[in-house]
């Protein structure tokens, strides 16, 4: 399918997606933390690594508390919460009064899927 519109806002790259993933996996965690398990199978640096926390943090995805030098990440939605969310954004931009439209386009997609 053709992807016609982009939602920067809402938009979660491969790496922050990854991420989060670990981190509701696993809970709170340190970059060094993140980094050995997603970065190093990835061959990525520490710094990319931080680079996603921080963007994740900045999306109000994940909360952070200074513990000595570092900073620990900890998400504060959960999958099914940032799912909902970004379902709700997207069919706040196509208002529809029954929700019909945005259900039956779902429903196309997954019929495709299937093929």
């Amino acid at each position: 399918m053709t992807h016609i519109l982009r939602l920067p806002e809402l938009a979660l790259g491969e790496l922050e997606q990854e991420v989060l993933e670990m981190l509701w996996r696993e809970g709170a965690s340190k970059p060094s933390s993140v980094h050995e398990r997603v970065g190093v199978p990835r061959g990525i640096s520490v710094n990319t690594v931080s680079s996603a926390l921080k963007r994740l943090y900045e999306k109000g995805l994940l909360r952070r508390d200074k513990v000595s030098h570092s900073y620990v990440y900890e998400t504060v939605v959960s999958r099914g919460e940032l799912q909902c969310q970004l379902i709700t954004a997207i069919a706040d931009r196509f208002p529809d009064r029954s929700g019909g439209a945005l259900l039956a386009g779902y429903s196309r997609e997954q019929e495709y899927e299937a093929d």
